[in-house]
């Protein structure tokens, strides 16, 4: 009989190539070299659009500058000035009453109205859709919209009032109406969103929760107050700092209807750093104002989110 060859057993280093040092290196930089270049396009319109600005409008907010001749170095002047300006206390104050109002209502009617559209019905996609769609509107389409609507003259909204009887109203030429209509038109498109982010949010509720609260006799608000609103407690969070921004940097809407009128009544932050650097040629002066904003905004989000970190320190204990 014919012996049967023997297997031959190879040794590791007879079948591995140990890479040299010095050419791995040499690899490692040409997919460096080959990364930054994939990704310097990205770096030099983030450095031109978003951080070299924040820096010269910062350096900007230190000086007496009209953009057009030669600016001087004021130190802290501008701010001290802004904290003696009645315009700009007036648009501060606007602008808290602003997001006072549009904040809370937001959240509360997109809650609601995610609430009521959670539920398997008829046309139900149908709906959805058409809450959603004021939120696509740009806010100038809007701003021209409801001033047509709106006109004291000629608007749809005073031909309604005068066939029921009531009085013609200014609406948005009436100062103490104005900013209020603002919100209202605000809400009309950000109402939508928060219904989206909630509607998303509550797909996550646990239903086996629900089922057993239900079965121990708990109703609809008990419910409510016990589950779903725990549940949605970081969606919350993150809607009220999404919508205070949003309500903080209201600009188009208030240039297209009101321009800040009638009498400052609608002059909100963003809308004085654009009239007292465009209009007034003070851009030093609207950088520090801007500025000011800035640190309201980075103050608010620190403050919620220390706020979420306690409160999910106080649920770890709990539990």
């Amino acid at each position: 009989m014919s012996q049967l060859p023997r297997a031959v057993t190879l040794a590791p280093a007879d079948h591995l190539k140990v890479t040299p040092p010095r050419a791995s290196r040499r690899r490692a930089r040409r997919e460096s070299t080959t990364a930054w270049a994939f990704i310097s396009p990205s770096v030099v319109v983030i450095l031109g659009l978003s951080i070299v600005p924040v820096v010269w409008s910062l350096l900007l907010s230190f000086r007496a500058d009209d953009l057009v001749t030669p600016g001087r170095w004021v130190g802290l002047d501008n701010y001290r000035a802004l904290a003696q300006d009645p315009n700009f206390h007036t648009a501060v104050s606007n602008t808290l009453v602003y997001a006072a109002l549009y904040v809370p209502l937001s959240l509360v009617g997109g809650l609601a109205l995610a609430l009521a559209l959670n539920r398997r019905i008829k046309f139900i996609g149908l709906y959805r859709t058409l809450i959603f769609i004021p939120f696509v509107v740009s806010a100038a389409a809007q701003g021209v919209l409801f001033s047509f609507i709106l006109d004291p003259e000629f608007g749809v909204a005073n031909s309604l009032l005068h066939k029921l009887g009531i009085s013609p109203q200014g609406f948005l030429s009436d100062p103490g109406q104005a900013l209020f209509l603002l919100v209202i038109i605000s809400l009309w498109s950000g109402v939508g969103f928060c219904v989206i982010v909630y509607l998303a949010a509550l797909q996550d509720v646990p239903p086996e929760l629900v089922e057993s609260a239900r079965l121990d006799g708990a109703g609809r608000w008990r419910v409510l107050r016990h589950i779903t609103l725990p549940t949605l407690t970081p969606v919350t969070v993150f809607l009220v700092l999404w919508q205070l921004i949003a309500a903080l940097q209201v600009f188009d809407l208030v240039y297209v209807t009101t321009k800040g009128g009638p009498l400052g009544s609608t002059t909100v932050i963003v809308y004085f750093v654009w009239e007292q650097a465009f209009q007034m040629f003070t851009a030093g002066y609207g950088a520090s104002a801007a500025y000011v904003l800035a640190l309201a905004l980075l103050l608010a989000g620190a403050a919620l989110h220390l706020h979420r970190r306690h409160q999910n320190r106080t649920e770890g204990a709990a539990r």
